[in-house]
């Protein structure tokens, strides 16, 4: 085992997922109001999707999500998941997450990648096809203009800039704001396929990967791998302490009802509409353990068995503890939140995630929990 990790730390995801038919307002106060909660259960860290196009999941700025935030909360660290480097100018990602850097009194983590909304893509114009060359291109800029002085100068394949002309000492114009964490926030990046590029390149560049909650299990030990052998080809040693597995998982007090409840409440409705929008796309094949699976078998029962474990604690004890057994040991749990349907079986579920599954996992692994 390696010998870094010491206990699994957890955390909490959000797409975010709610029906459009609830006012937005309500939709971010219940978030707000979740970061909050996830704070006093002792959640270490809180990550915020980010897209434009889509009435299912309407925040559209993690950062400004982020600071809003800030002023509820005091510990649990917060970050974009990914923050879609496709879609914006390089610089003014680096200028507006070094503020929230400083803003945050260095509580920001950054999760680094293309999106995958077709939507959104279009509506900025970014390839799809090219989204891998623009993360790393877009990478290369911020990280670079983070760590040096002007004059900045970049004639790349995506973006040109320069900021030479009027650069001024005396009063000191023209310098990029550097993160309060220097170098920079520490870097996630998300996997969610096998033989993942963006696995290859965390593992090369030492960011941490964070596996997606929509794969099956294979696929997260093929996530580690991958990062493990680029990771080693550049001679860096792979640390699981660094590893994010995301799961989505609803407890209840009987696995009968988490089971029940699952079928009919938002983490359920989420995977049929993710189901749904794969289906008017690129097909089912991210939920499969096996491609030859045919997508029509690639139902909520099936997923249930699979990316979605809901139980009561020793069940969901059980199915953890299977994962760990395929995947390898991780050491930060990431939990996936939707839409409080039912606001007080959701409130329980995080409870029984906190303070007796955490504790059992970790005790069931040999780990302290404190």
């Amino acid at each position: 085992m390696d010998q870094q990790l010491k206990q699994i730390k957890y955390g909490m995801f959000i797409m975010p997922f709610h029906f459009p038919d609830k006012p937005v307002a309500q939709c971010l106060d219940e978030d707000l109001e979740l970061v909050t909660y996830a704070e006093k259960l002792g959640f270490a860290e809180f990550w915020i999707g980010e897209h434009h196009t889509m009435k299912y999941e309407p925040i559209v700025s993690p950062e400004i999500f982020i600071a809003r935030a800030l002023g509820e909360t005091s510990t649990i660290r917060m970050g974009p998941a990914p923050l879609c480097l496709n879609q914006h100018h390089p610089a003014h990602v680096a200028s507006r997450l070094a503020f929230l850097d400083h803003l945050s009194k260095g509580r920001l983590d950054l999760c680094f990648g293309s999106g995958s909304v077709m939507a959104d893509q279009e509506l900025y114009g970014a390839d799809p096809k090219q989204a891998a060359a623009m993360v790393d291109e877009s990478l290369d800029v911020i990280l670079k203009l983070w760590t040096t002085d002007p004059p900045y100068e970049h004639n790349g394949k995506f973006w040109q800039f320069h900021l030479r002309d009027h650069v001024d000492q005396e009063t000191m114009i023209g310098y990029m704001l550097r993160p309060y964490q220097l170098p920079h926030p520490p870097i996630a990046i998300p996997g969610t396929s096998l033989n993942s590029p963006s696995m290859k390149m965390a593992g090369a560049r030492g960011y941490q990967p964070f596996s997606h909650c929509l794969v099956p299990g294979n696929v997260v030990a093929n996530n580690w791998q991958t990062y493990a052998t680029a990771a080693e080809e550049a001679g860096r040693t792979p640390d699981r302490s660094l590893f994010k597995v995301s799961r989505s998982i609803f407890l209840a007090d009987t696995t009968e009802e988490a089971v029940r409840r699952v079928k009919s409440n938002s983490l359920g409705k989420n995977f049929e509409y993710i189901g749904r929008l794969f289906d008017k796309g690129p097909g089912r094949r991210i939920f499969k353990r096996d491609q030859a699976m045919p997508d029509s078998e690639c139902h909520l029962d099936h997923m249930m068995t699979e990316q979605i474990i809901a139980g009561d604690v020793d069940e969901v004890l059980r199915r953890l503890l299977m994962l760990i057994e395929e995947v390898g040991p991780f050491g930060n749990l990431i939990l996936m939140s939707y839409d409080w349907d039912d606001k007080q079986s959701w409130l329980h579920s995080m409870d029984l995630f906190a303070k007796e599954l955490m504790p059992a996992l970790n005790k069931a692994m040999g780990f302290s929990s404190h």
